[in-house]
């Protein structure tokens, strides 16, 4: 994952020396990569139009960008956060993101390059707006079996005083089918049980002498049975709880239940796993080339703003040594100083006219400047 820097420069004479200077520069001293953006001839507008469309685009790229996010975060929920996995599966028209971004062609086939400026924003909004509507209802829908399924396993694996029993009762260990007697499963912590063999045949008159057994026994606790008149169930259970004895309610259907439950969640999780990631991957493939295509609208509908017509203007990507990210920005502050010296500076906010500005303070320089961040899973 990299960081990019997206820059545009007019096409005279000292941008064209100064872009050849800085070409060699970036050649010699290595303190960034370099590569052709290329931008088509977009139909351009009224000046009414390129203005609204830049605070459109403005609030779509970071829109987009969220959306990204989004996808990539849901991702690498849904992988159990494995870093690998959610890399394999972030790409871009089948290629990492680093190489699409440094061979952008732009795609004429989903974005025709005769639709208007504003058109095109609004397909690529109305694009990223359905793709955030339908990863909401299909993140919600997966974690909702992913809910009902860790609740069942907490109850499977919960403490004694929850979990399901399939396991650990058989059906020789109780009383079934009798008109008069039952069986109870009470849960007695590790302390009770010497007090619980003393007592539990007095717990209720009607309790079968020598009719407890233990079943399972761990660190917290055990679980016994003992049989009972069915008439003196209540009472034997209002003087187990004086004792601090857990009576667990218990039968083989509901024990079936849970068990055909669980085969069917983790049915369901499985299924909808393939599906879901499935669907993740190919929506961020979209999002993230859409995105790509904001920022070069960005670019041309600014350079159009800034440098005027006829549409005359060369776009640079460029990819900082992250050791000489702020060399790298004094030589391109040094070399177009003279398209705007206020913006040599780097000043946030400066000149408040410029269109993408007018959103929230950013960094403005005298060269068009757009970063483009896809180090997606560390934000």
């Amino acid at each position: 994952m990299a960081e990019f820097w997206l820059i545009s420069v007019p096409l005279d004479k000292t941008s064209l020396q100064s872009l050849e200077k800085l070409n060699r520069a970036v050649s010699t001293t290595r303190v960034a990569s370099s590569f052709r953006f290329p931008i088509p001839d977009l139909k351009v507008g009224t000046l009414d139009v390129l203005l609204s469309v830049s605070d459109e685009l403005t609030r779509l790229d970071a829109y987009t960008e969220s959306v990204i996010q989004r996808i990539c975060q849901c991702m690498s929920e849904v992988m159990e956060h494995s870093r690998d996995k959610v890399q394999e599966n972030t790409l871009a028209n089948g290629v990492d993101l680093t190489s699409y971004v440094t061979h952008f062609q732009w795609d004429r086939a989903k974005y025709s390059t005769t639709l208007p400026l504003r058109t095109l924003t609004e397909v690529i909004s109305k694009q990223v707006f359905q793709t955030e509507s339908d990863l909401k209802s299909r993140s919600a829908a997966y974690s909702n079996v992913t809910s009902s399924l860790q609740c069942l396993e907490h109850r499977i694996e919960g403490s004694l005083h929850i979990r399901t029993l399939t396991d650990v009762v058989k059906k020789e260990d109780l009383v079934l089918g009798s008109e008069y007697l039952t069986t109870l499963l009470v849960v007695v912590s590790r302390e009770n049980f010497a007090e619980w063999e003393r007592t539990y045949e007095s717990l209720s008159e009607l309790v079968v002498p020598r009719s407890s057994r233990k079943l399972l026994e761990e660190t917290e606790g055990g679980i016994f049975t003992v049989t009972l008149f069915k008439k003196a169930v209540r009472d034997f259970k209002a003087e187990a709880r004086q004792h601090k004895f857990t009576v667990r309610e218990f039968s083989f259907e509901e024990s079936q239940k849970q068990e055909e439950e669980m085969t069917r969640l983790h049915a369901n999780k499985k299924e909808q796993y393939g599906t879901f990631v499935r669907w993740l991957k190919v929506n961020f493939s979209e999002v993230f080339m859409a995105w790509i295509h904001v920022k070069a609208l960005r670019v041309f509908v600014e350079s159009v703003l800034r440098y005027g017509l006829p549409v005359n203007f060369q776009t640079v990507l460029l990819q900082p040594d992250r050791k000489r990210s702020k060399h790298l920005r004094e030589l391109l502050d040094s070399l177009y100083t003279h398209l705007d010296s206020a913006g040599a500076a780097s000043k946030p906010d400066v000149g408040l006219d410029i269109p993408d500005m007018s959103m929230a303070p950013q960094e403005y320089y005298s060269y068009i400047f757009y970063k483009i961040n896809i180090n997606l899973l560390t934000n």
